[in-house]
């Protein structure tokens, strides 16, 4: 194959396609380049369809090389790339998302997509790289793909929209968008924000069209000039004739129109279990009605696969014509909420959210900053991470049995929609240094357990007493649409609406704005028109389940009696050395003494974890009097460490001594200091005065006297020993 080169820019960068070089035996490859950053897109699609399956199995894989950030990975033991991190796999699903609903219906071909990030300048991320680049080899590969698309990543920051932002700017932006698709119709949108507008939300999804025309064009014009012919449907092998003489793909249509409103719509069926068994009466009957006219059983299995899709078609066209859904709800109706806190007696807070069939336990656990999570990705070098949500789905939540075999990809990407969705609303650590951890359980699913976590999470937070600044809610709209351009909007989406000519649009946020956005359609795209609606009517659904939650709980609870208190001070970042002490040892002393965990960040933040209050305050006490600066006038309890032959030596702080001359020992004259004290003895002192040397000059309180004059021999003396004399306390080594 001839390289090629193929050149376009977006946003004033230029991202460059490169192809016929790499990977040559995958049906298509394509190097995507933009900046620094080199993303290795191929696709692959064996000859043979697989047989029997009811689904298009589409593979997409995201890889990222450590090299191509100049990085080993971290671990001392496992230096190879392993288990895909949390964030690459996010990063296959965005692309999965947005490549899956242009593949035909009819193919049931392995096809796998794999994105290899070759290179990474650290500016320019990855994610938008591959997904251009998978969409161009798919658009010139033999496979069957219904493109061209683009995406593109936009932020708002200071009034401004940026395309393909760097990550500082994206840390700093109000809004942050993914938007997949062309300059008319979107196809996937994956969105962050600090409670947005809906009208900033719709801008911006604009604006992001705006940038997607020279992608698009590029795809198109690689297509035409260096495009493989697309396979197309093959031709179904002639079955033998079973003497019925009977189409069973036509019988089975005009038998589901006769048959689906008397059964399916025959009043409000309420109950998933209800929707479904009706379904399965439906198919039954057609059973028997193909068997009385002695259609084999071949032909009866490809009439009970049409038959379901026409129960969809069936579904759709009740509510576009009719505005009827299944379970008789008005097209913006909510099912029942159900809203409930402390549920569970020992953990630190606790939130079950139902919302209809659908219903979400959500924990909160508390820990010291300590139980940070530490990031070791393609992006990020070592970064902490303080909040973070987990979610399981379990089979039993959908009435089947299964082996749990730990978060799958669809878990890891709901639990970060709703992570996501909350950040905006945690306190600052300075205010909560708590490492947060949300575990949401999925108890029963049907229809966006994703927006059900936000919900139980909502409660859970709040029940265990953080301050978080305000309540997140999350909803799913859904979407009937046909082949002629009518469409309906629906509200809280659940089973047999999520149909072909559907969308899954999750929206969550506050009452005040949106915090975050995930579009998946089953469309070839929505219009402008679709995505303003629903966003106005989520609004809406949001708003009312907020309503919901308020009323149970409107504010945060007191800190939960189970979860462990943390102190935090801050010092000077030049004193941090002091707590620490030589090797650790200062810092370990305090936490076996007092019981404590104490976590120091470099800018001089302390935090104390205890179970105990008392412990706590001993710890801090302790961390205070290390980084005090005395200053003169200033009264203290000190243990005498030291007697030389001009006075004693005390320690008015830990790890600060200062010292009593031996005429400020008492009034009148004292001859030697042991007459006086000795070591071990506790002493009233006071700060005289702090001297150019930093040295502390003490004595006894009540003794009024003028500050001795030094002399050369007292300087020596006092400059002896590991101590300096009377300078501050500083740790051997």
């Amino acid at each position: 194959m001839e390289e090629k080169k193929y050149v376009t820019s977006v946003g004033g960068s230029e991202i460059v396609f490169l192809t016929g070089k790499l990977a040559l035996q995958a049906n298509a490859s394509v190097l995507a380049r933009l900046g620094g950053t080199e993303v290795l897109a191929t696709v692959v699609m064996p000859g043979e369809a697989r047989e029997d399956i009811g689904y298009f199995p589409l593979m997409v894989d995201y890889e990222e090389k450590l090299y191509a950030a100049g990085k080993i990975k971290g671990s001392r033991f496992i230096k190879r790339e392993g288990r895909p991190t949390d964030e690459a796999i996010l990063s296959a699903r965005l692309v999965d998302r947005a490549i899956r609903p242009l593949f035909p219906k009819w193919l049931k071909n392995d096809v796998q997509v794999i994105l290899s990030v070759l290179s990474f300048d650290k500016e320019n991320d990855p994610d938008i790289v591959g997904l251009n680049a998978a969409a161009v080899a798919l658009s010139i590969s033999d496979v069957p793909w219904n493109g061209p698309i683009g995406a593109v990543r936009v932020a708002r920051k200071n009034g401004e929209w940026i395309v393909n932002p760097s990550y500082v700017v994206r840390a700093e932006s109000e809004l942050n968008l993914v938007v997949a698709g062309t300059a008319e119709k979107t196809l996937m949108i994956e969105a962050d924000s600090k409670e947005a507008t809906e009208e900033l939300v719709f801008e911006g999804l604009q604006f992001a069209q705006t940038q997607l025309k020279n992608l698009t064009d590029v795809c198109s014009k690689m297509q035409s000039e260096i495009g493989i012919a697309k396979k197309s449907e093959p031709v179904a092998p002639a079955t033998e004739e079973d003497g019925s003489g009977v189409d069973p793909a036509k019988e089975a249509e005009q038998f589901i129109s006769e048959r689906i409103g008397s059964v399916l719509f025959t009043g409000p069926k309420e109950s998933k279990s209800s929707r479904k068994q009706a379904v399965v009466t439906i198919l039954e009957e057609l059973e028997e009605h193909l068997r009385t006219l002695q259609v084999g059983k071949e032909k009866r299995k490809l009439a009970s696969s049409v038959a379901e899709k026409c129960i969809e078609k069936a579904v759709t066209q009740a509510i576009l014509k009719e505005g009827k859904r299944v379970d008789g709800r008005a097209l913006d109706e909510i099912r029942p909420i159900a809203v409930e806190v402390g549920l569970l007696a020992r953990t630190h807070g606790s939130g079950l959210f139902s919302r209809g069939e659908t219903q979400v336990l959500s924990v909160v656990t508390l820990d010291s900053p300590g139980s940070e999570q530490i990031l070791d990705t393609l992006e990020e070098n070592d970064t902490k991470k303080r909040y973070f949500h987990h979610y399981n789905f379990p089979p039993f939540s959908v009435g089947e049995a299964g082996p749990l075999r730990g978060p799958g990809r669809r878990d890891i990407g709901h639990g970060a929609l709703a992570e996501k969705a909350l950040i905006p609303m945690l306190p600052s650590k300075e205010d909560f240094p708590y490492t947060i951890r949300v575990v949401s359980e999925v108890l029963g699913s049907n229809g966006s357990s994703s927006m059900g976590s936000v919900c139980g999470s909502t409660l859970a937070l709040m029940n265990a007493g953080v301050p978080i600044k305000k309540p997140v809610s999350g909803i799913a709209m859904g979407l009937a649409s046909d082949e002629e351009g009518n469409y309906k909007v629906l509200t809280d989406l659940q089973d047999l609406e999520d149909g072909p000519g559907g969308m899954d649009f999750k929206v969550a946020g506050t009452a005040d704005g949106i915090t975050a956005i995930q579009l998946d359609t089953k469309t070839t795209g929505l219009s402008n028109e679709i995505l303003k609606e629903t966003l106005d009517r989520a609004k809406i659904a949001r708003l009312e389940i907020l309503s919901k939650i308020e009323a149970v709980i409107s504010k945060p609870a007191e800190l939960s009696p189970y979860a462990p208190r943390i102190t935090s001070i801050s010092i000077n970042p030049e004193k941090i050395r002091l707590v620490i002490g030589s090797g650790g040892k200062t810092i370990n002393e305090i936490i076996d003494a007092c019981g404590v965990e104490i976590d120091i960040d470099d800018d001089g933040l302390v935090m104390i974890t205890s179970e105990t209050a008392e412990g706590a305050s001993k710890a801090e006490e302790w961390v205070r009097n290390l980084t005090h600066d005395v200053s003169a006038g200033e009264k203290y309890q000190g243990r005498v460490t030291r007697v030389m032959d001009f006075g004693a030596f005390v320690e008015v702080l830990p790890g600060k001594e200062g010292l009593v001359h031996i005429s400020n020992l008492a009034e009148g004259h004292v001859e030697r200091v042991e007459d006086v004290t000795k070591v071990g003895d506790t002493l009233a002192v006071e700060v005289m005065e702090i001297d150019e040397q930093g040295r502390i000059n003490l004595r006894v309180q009540g003794v009024v006297k003028e500050s001795p004059r030094r002399d050369s021999g007292d300087r020596g003396q006092r400059s002896g020993g590991s101590h300096g004399g009377a300078r501050p306390f500083r740790p051997r080594r």
